[in-house]
């Protein structure tokens, strides 16, 4: 017999042993980390630590992260390689520096900015859209605050239009530069930011209206052509210059390789920055970003330091200094090694892994799906009926005994009501993963079903092969034979009060 799935559930004595281990954790006095007085051999630091990182959860598995998790061993000894260069050196590395270079005119050609050419592009690699959005917020600031000065009036209440779908780093950017953060509110089948509302929130102390390409909720796009459309009117009318901000983290690697047609990018002459995750859906490992401007005229030359101790003169606009240069050379590997077409194809490959999650899921009769086709890979749920609600989360850290991690987490204001499942697929996740994933979501909804009914006796479910049958046992069990594409199974339901099971755990 092989024991394939063990489960075995008694929620008081489960419940027990909980406060037991949380009284214990509680009480137990931290260790005490400190530097040893000695040396230990490189094996043995290795091995410590290398054993407690088995207790992590395993990558390709976090279906809850848009962060890329695999990358071909090439470019894994590519990052070997550079790892112990400092990005900060440009002059010491020009190579690197060039390659950041041609990473930044490969993106902004990507998302069609007016680069003639011959000419470069302006934008900079960052440690990842947080960062680059921060760059990109300061430079909306500081050209409303040049503006405002310039025509003589106050320039301390700048604000910034949103929805309130936006990533936390936008709320960030507005707590530590002193920023209004006005929140468009979602509402009951609407899970982005309404265009028409934002842009009737736009005020003279509006510094930039930042709109979301791939909301980290639903995935989906929003409308910036309309939101172009809207606030070049409102502009006219008003002779404001209040300007567009995507934050393309998610998908801005998408779009271009999937809707070509769709406009959102540089093409809208409101567009003035747009960021991307290179550790996203540019299939890099984290953590890289970048932030492209439109042109120079975008970027405030006196938010640009130029530098000299480190050989010639070095201009640098960054929040941070020193970082790797791995993420950048894997960046251009993945550009250089893929071409168009590649991440055409690996964009494709994701949004039919998505398909079929959705289908899947769909399929169980259990789940409204409030994800868009359009958009980014993911599927995001909820629970049809509203009296399960709540099981959202019982069923995320269900998932978590097959080592799948899926977040559930309630909506925004006005939709707290709302818990919400979301699956991100990457390119690791192909359709072998996607249907076992499924799999062990029917599995885990019947667990939660029996739970619900309360049953008096604790029972495991086994799937076992076929076989001589054991003598003498003792097991008292009923069995039903399942026969799918010619591989034959039984599934038990074995009483624990007598017996044993045998096999391999």
């Amino acid at each position: 017999m092989v024991l394939t799935h063990v489960h075995d559930l008694d929620d008081a004595a489960a419940a027990a042993s909980a406060v037991v281990f949380a009284s214990r954790y509680v009480q137990e006095p931290l260790p005490r980390y400190e530097l040893g007085e000695k040396s230990i051999s490189k094996d043995a630091a290795y091995q410590i630590i290398h054993d407690e990182l088995l207790l992590d959860s395993s990558p390709r598995l976090n279906l809850a992260s848009f962060v890329t998790t695999w990358m071909e061993p090439e470019c894994d000894k590519l990052i070997l390689e550079g790892i112990n260069k400092n990005y900060a050196d440009m002059d010491e590395y020009p190579v690197t520096t060039e390659l950041q270079n041609r990473c930044v005119n490969i993106i902004a050609r990507l998302f069609n900015a007016p680069v003639s050419a011959g000419e470069k592009a302006v934008g900079v690699g960052t440690v990842g859209s947080s960062e680059a959005i921060m760059l990109a917020g300061l430079a909306f600031k500081r050209r409303w605050q040049n503006r405002r000065k310039a025509a003589g009036k106050p320039h301390d209440k700048p604000n910034i239009v949103t929805g309130a779908n936006v990533q936390v780093c936008w709320e960030k950017f507005a707590r530590y530069f002193e920023v209004e953060l006005k929140e468009v509110k979602l509402r009951e089948g609407c899970y982005v930011m309404d265009p028409d509302e934002a842009v009737a929130m736009v005020d003279e102390n509006t510094i930039c209206v930042a709109a979301i390409l791939g909301s980290t909720l639903t995935g989906e796009f929003e409308d910036v052509k309309r939101l172009n459309d809207l606030l070049a009117a409102k502009n006219r009318r008003t002779r404001w210059d209040t300007p567009i901000h995507v934050d393309a983290a998610s998908g801005g690697f998408i779009a271009p390789f999937l809707y070509p047609e769709l406009e959102w990018d540089f093409r809208l002459p409101l567009v003035k920055s747009i960021n991307v995750s290179g550790h996203k859906y540019g299939l890099v490992y984290a953590g890289v970003g970048w932030v492209i401007w439109r042109n120079k005229e975008d970027l405030p030359e006196d938010l640009i330091f130029h530098i000299n101790y480190l050989g010639a003169d070095q201009p640098t606009f960054t929040l941070n200094f020193s970082k790797g240069s791995s993420q950048i050379i894997a960046q251009y590997y993945q550009f250089l090694r893929l071409g168009f077409d590649g991440y055409r194809d690996v964009m494709e490959n994701c949004m039919e892994s998505a398909r079929i999650l959705r289908e899947g899921l769909e399929r169980t009769g259990r789940f409204t799906i409030i994800s868009k086709d359009q958009g980014v890979p993911l599927v995001a749920f909820t629970f049809k009926r509203e009296e399960e609600t709540s099981l959202a989360f019982r069923l995320s850290s269900e998932l978590r005994r097959f080592g799948w991690i899926v977040p559930a987490y309630t909506m925004p204001a006005n939709l707290e009501h709302m818990a919400v499942l979301r699956v991100v697929v990457r390119e690791d996740l192909g359709r072998p993963l996607a249907e076992r994933f499924l799999s062990h979501v029917r599995m885990a909804l019947d667990e939660l079903d029996d739970e619900a009914k309360g049953g008096p006796v604790p029972r495991m479910r086994v799937t076992i092969e076929l076989g001589p049958a054991a003598k003498g046992s003792g097991e008292e069990a009923s069995a039903r034979v399942v026969k799918r594409e010619s591989v034959v199974a039984v599934q038990r339901s074995v009483s624990l009060a007598g017996g044993k099971t045998k096999g391999v755990c």
